[in-house]
């Protein structure tokens, strides 16, 4: 199973990434092991996530994710989009 996922991190800022074990890629996050982006960021929180069969689609749909507005990202897991 792939994981696609979008973070919180510490500064209200979002980080989207791709995994195969979100626990623990959300622990490496959070200790400072995982993207460079989110190191200085901690801590992070999950907001959202999907789940794939197949590897391909969940790096499209993870490049898709990070197309998107704040706004839009907001939309996926239903908080409120007039900010």
């Amino acid at each position: 199973m792939y994981y696609v996922y979008i973070l919180e991190c510490s500064d209200g800022t979002y980080y989207t990434g791709w995994t195969v074990n979100l626990e623990e890629r959300i622990n490496k996050h959070n200790q400072g092991q995982g993207a460079k982006y989110t190191r200085t960021r901690n801590p992070v929180k999950l907001k959202y996530f999907e789940e794939y069969d197949d590897k391909r689609e969940a790096m499209k749909r993870e490049y898709g994710i990070k197309q998107l507005t704040r706004s839009a990202k907001k939309e996926l897991w239903g908080e409120n989009k007039n900010e």
